[in-house]
């Protein structure tokens, strides 16, 4: 069996800490050198987050204009733009917001977007979870924050970003620098998911080495068992060509399978046309050909065209 077209276009977590103690913004923004009146917009122009507001103007987002707008931003920096276009294939920032299509943008920008007013002291008093305006499967999509160490947010990529400027004041709003643009669920597919999060570099190597990149690029659903760079590192080493696709493909499920379906103890035929199982624990395992174990350590990062789950192991096929 071969797997139809798997990238459309063209996850370890990797954990950035900011203090947020002594940055409580103020209500007043004059008092910060901005008029109450200023817009989102404004304010992230005089702020230099011109790369932010190329992609909202290419999705016409509308609220970033708007005085009475009452939002929490996340606002990339500049840099943090370029290093996205970079890993997913772009020359820059420019070239990456000139290519996506303007719905594209406007799911991440909304993804960067609270519905009301937060300062920093609000977004620790907010929880651990909480809802932005880019809707997923009929529900908001959420980000993930952990305020154990400084501030830290998780998107869906599990990549993790850190509030560099915390409190700039717009308007009724504000907006929080941070470096790294926020990845959504359902935007993009399982290898852009593996090309934004520096855990699966392996991963990405050993598609293009296999040229499965290409291969890889259908509309799916399929459900991509993603070793970490560790498990690749433990790996059988100088495998033919031929070898690295069935091994490949070997993690691959036809169809999108999430963590609530997993279906245990059955024989599961992958696309190298071999089978793997499945194991119930804390964590939940998969058995291949050999004796260890792949202990799945996350589970359902949604692509558009599947789910990934990861594994500190990778599988071996019979070759």
């Amino acid at each position: 069996m071969k797997l139809r077209n798997f990238l459309k276009c063209g996850l370890a977590v990797v954990a950035f800490a900011v203090t947020l103690g002594g940055c409580g913004g103020s209500d007043d923004d004059e008092d910060e050198g901005f008029p109450s009146s200023a817009t989102i917009a404004t304010v992230a122009k005089e702020q230099g987050f011109n790369a932010l507001l190329a992609a909202v103007t290419k999705a016409s987002i509308g609220s970033f204009s708007d005085p009475n707008a009452q939002l929490t931003v996340f606002a990339p920096t500049d840099q943090a733009f370029d290093t996205l276009a970079k890993q997913l294939g772009f020359a820059d920032a420019t070239a990456m917001v000139n290519a996506l299509p303007p719905n594209t943008l406007q799911s991440i920008l909304n993804y960067h977007v609270l519905g009301s007013k937060k300062l920093a002291a609000d977004l620790k008093a907010g929880g651990q979870t909480q809802a932005t305006a880019y809707t997923f499967e009929n529900a908001p999509a959420t980000l993930r924050f952990d305020f154990s160490n400084g501030a830290k947010i998780t998107d869906a990529a599990l990549t993790v970003a850190n509030i560099v400027t915390p409190d700039i004041p717009a308007g009724n709003s504000v907006i929080h620098g941070i470096d790294k643009v926020l990845i959504p669920p359902g935007v993009l597919n399982v290898v852009q998911m593996a090309q934004v999060n520096p855990l699966f570099s392996s991963l990405v190597s050993a598609l293009v080495l296999a040229d499965l990149q290409g291969t890889l690029s259908g509309a799916g659903p399929f459900t991509v068992f993603a070793p970490t760079n560790a498990a690749f590192a433990a790996a059988p080493q100088n495998l033919s060509t031929a070898q690295l696709r069935t091994v490949l493909t070997y993690h691959v499920v036809p169809g999108q399978v999430l963590s609530t379906q997993i279906p245990y103890d059955t024989p599961v035929p992958t696309a190298s046309m071999q089978t793997i199982s499945f194991a119930a624990g804390t964590p939940p395992a998969i058995r291949d050909t050999t004796s260890t174990l792949a202990n799945i350590v996350a589970v359902d990062v949604r692509a558009s065209n599947g789910v990934i789950h990861v594994i500190d192991k990778v599988l071996i096929p019979t070759l």
